[in-house]
């Protein structure tokens, strides 16, 4: 609500505030809504390079189990000089072994990758979760993971990321907007790291006030005392000129709120920095009893 005592220049400039806010938000969804029929796309075809390469699997130990058995007939090849020779030549120009030893690996390793991708995408899908806002029973250690998986590209260069998962209870929330704020929060943890440290991730469940909580905290370069109080406070930010915005913590407390939770912070400079979400377990910001 604006203040009736405004002069249309400062009401022009609240504007503007809230539409540079607005912005971000708006990206966001766009970038979910662009992930999530990317994801789809990319699932089709991973599928079907997966179940071909299963049963290229099983044609290539078909056949490794027949150059086994032929091998065992060695003894009657080498009756016949010239034979031998030729299958001499052609062992050693394959490199027989090495391919009978390296082929399953290849096989494997490939599944792997292919099994990776598969939960890069299915991370992406539940990540954008179609650009919906839906309250809904969630699973907090699964936004983690999910939220974990696509931004690892972000951490995997600067951090070790340990996790001290204690089981908790569901939560009503919007997962979408959960997966936002610990977006935010790990990508600020892997920039406070200048070259290589570690991330840990907690999370805990306080029965008392019927609430659970995530920590996400870094051993990076720390926020200095007189910016503390400032971190949350909208175009706010610390890093370089067209490095950061300033609004990914502002937004992530606006959701945190939304949520009736607390968003807290701790840090100490050159020590590192934790931050700290609390939400209950039964909210009723969406306007329904539960």
């Amino acid at each position: 609500m604006t203040d009736s005592s405004m002069n249309p220049q400062e009401l022009a400039q609240q504007l503007t505030d809230c539409r540079r806010q607005l912005l971000p938000l708006e990206k966001m969804a766009m970038v979910g809504q662009l992930a999530a029929g990317i994801a789809h796309e990319i699932n089709n075809p991973v599928g079907y390079i997966l179940s071909n390469l299963s049963s290229l699997e099983g044609y290539v130990m078909d056949l490794l189990r027949l150059v086994a058995v032929f091998r065992e007939a060695e003894p009657l090849i080498l009756q016949d000089p010239q034979l031998a020779a030729r299958i001499q030549s052609m062992q050693q120009e394959i490199e027989l072994d090495y391919l009978m030893a390296d082929i399953p690996k290849l096989l494997e390793e490939t599944g792997y990758g292919l099994e990776r991708v598969r939960q890069i995408v299915k991370g992406l899908k539940d990540f954008a979760h179609q650009g919906e806002e839906q309250w809904e029973e969630t699973d907090l250690l699964r936004c983690l993971e999910t939220t974990l998986t696509v931004v690892w590209n972000e951490l995997k260069y600067k951090a070790e990321v340990i996790r001290e998962f204690q089981p908790v209870p569901r939560i009503h929330a919007i997962s979408s907007q959960l997966n936002q704020v610990f977006s935010n929060l790990l990508i600020n943890a892997a920039h406070a790291i200048e070259h290589s440290g570690t991330i840990t991730v907690r999370t805990g469940h306080d029965p008392e006030n019927e609430s659970v909580w995530v920590e996400i905290a870094d051993n990076g370069s720390g926020i200095a005392a007189e910016n503390l109080e400032r971190i949350f406070n909208p175009f706010f930010t610390t890093k370089p000129l067209g490095k950061g915005t300033g609004l990914g913590l502002s937004v992530s407390k606006q959701i945190i709120d939304k949520h009736g939770g607390v968003l807290e912070v701790t840090s100490t400079p050159e020590v590192g920095t934790t931050f700290r979400v609390s939400i209950p377990q039964a909210n009723r910001q969406d306007g329904f009893d539960h």
